[in-house]
């Protein structure tokens, strides 16, 4: 696999908003916009229209994911204007190809014929404590990054779609399973994708999910969840990986935990492991995550 392509979303915005009937938009962000992704949204059990009046699809699963509302202009104009200054079109194809190159010369491939990205503008509110941006890269061959721009973030457009590519390459070799994921297993998924991040953009442009607590709390969330890593289900493990305040919002149980507790911990887990084994994230990448949270010396 070394082709992809970056959906021209930027246009699609353009006809988005010159669509004035509401249901129609949706229509439109439906089949239109999220056309390209219909087989990501299948595999993850979401239709692109609810057979019932205000089911669960593609509409709520996105705004879920923290995309704007369909409906709401003012801040669908603004983040177009910043992420067209921006040239954000052209960082993320530039992106792309390096995270390919740089994959491929260390023999990683993703199990899909061609990688697909789109970059779509997210609600400010719904991911104030990510700062504006976040992505999903679960299902190998697609890729989401939802922004809404700021000083920021927009630098760190390149960081988020490396770790999501990330995901693309770690679920080419190793299975996700929804129902029986560990906090451990999780936790070396993102912190693996954040390694690779650094590796080809530096630790300044880490993401906020492992850089905003300070060192007590990192040391408190890593003992916290070295007693949890066997804990199994999606709903308990997000609880260790997401913290308190996202836990409350998504109708999680909260454990005690701050904001991405597992990502941070995760990330520290993978460094210390590379580290201790004189490994690259490329040779990490295909480690068990048992082999990881073994052999990082931070849960003995």
């Amino acid at each position: 696999m070394d082709t992809f392509k970056v959906v021209d979303t930027f246009r699609q915005y353009d006809e988005l908003l010159e669509i004035q009937d509401l249901d129609r938009r949706r229509d439109y962000f439906r089949y239109e916009m999220m056309e390209p992704f219909r087989h990501m949204w299948n595999l993850i059990n979401v239709p692109l229209k609810a057979k019932q009046q205000n089911g669960y699809d593609v509409i709520m699963a996105a705004k879920m994911l923290g995309f704007a509302d369909v409906g709401d202009d003012q801040t669908i104009r603004k983040a177009l204007t910043i992420l067209r200054d921006y040239d954000a079109y052209a960082v993320a194809e530039r992106t792309l190809e390096n995270c390919i190159v740089k994959a491929s010369d260390k023999g990683l491939k993703i199990n899909a014929d061609e990688v697909k990205m789109g970059l779509y503008v997210s609600d400010p509110e719904k991911l104030t404590l990510q700062k504006g941006y976040t992505g999903f890269g679960g299902i190998p061959g697609y890729i989401t990054v939802n922004i809404y721009p700021n000083d920021y973030n927009l630098p760190k457009i390149p960081a988020v779609i490396a770790h999501e590519f990330h995901h693309n390459i770690r679920f080419s070799y190793f299975d996700w399973d929804h129902g029986n994921v560990t906090v451990g297993d999780y936790l070396v998924i993102e912190g693996l994708a954040e390694s690779f991040a650094k590796e080809l953009y530096g630790t300044e442009q880490l993401g906020p999910w492992v850089t905003s607590m300070d060192q007590e709390e990192l040391e408190y969330s890593t003992e916290v969840i070295g007693e949890a890593l066997d804990i199994k289900g999606f709903a308990e493990v997000s609880s260790y990986m997401f913290g308190d305040k996202i836990a409350a919002q998504e109708g999680y149980q909260p454990v005690g935990l701050p904001f991405c507790a597992g990502y941070a911990v995760g990330y520290k887990a993978v460094q210390a492991y590379m580290e201790k084994h004189d490994q690259t994230i490329y040779e990490a990448t295909l480690m068990p995550a048992e082999e990881i949270i073994h052999g990082c010396g931070l849960f003995t």
